[in-house]
């Protein structure tokens, strides 16, 4: 009995191990210029993410899966995606200098797929 729960202890503890990648440095260099342009966009902001995302809730009622400040056609925007009741994205962006909603967009399934698999090439290189 002792000898299987030993043996059960090392297989879990190598496949717990097998799963764990490093990341490479270009990674760490990415997440690390990632991490000081969302900085410097900060600093600019008069908006902070929890006002702007209570703003697009009410635009679009649901659940944030993700909400980021990036520069959206020259305009610093708090953008959310926000899966609604039909399970499907809405996007919307809110400026980050006033508050208002600057942008809606309704993405279907389909736009959806394509866009997670752009994002997933994106983190590859």
């Amino acid at each position: 009995m002792k000898k299987n729960f030993v043996l059960a202890v090392l297989i879990s503890t190598f496949l717990a191990g097998a799963w764990f990648v490093p990341a490479s440095p270009a990674s760490l260099a990415r997440q690390d210029q990632e991490a000081r342009d969302q900085e410097k966009l900060a600093r600019e902001a008069k908006i902070t993410k929890e006002q702007a995302q209570a703003t697009a809730l009410k635009r679009a009622p649901g659940t944030v899966e993700e909400g980021e400040l990036e520069r959206e056609h020259g305009k610093l925007v708090w953008s959310f995606d926000i899966r609604n009741a039909k399970g499907t994205i809405d996007e919307v962006q809110v400026s980050a200098i006033t508050g208002r909603i600057v942008r809606v967009e309704h993405e279907t399934k389909a736009q959806e797929a394509a866009e997670k698999k752009k994002d997933e090439k994106k983190e590859k290189h």
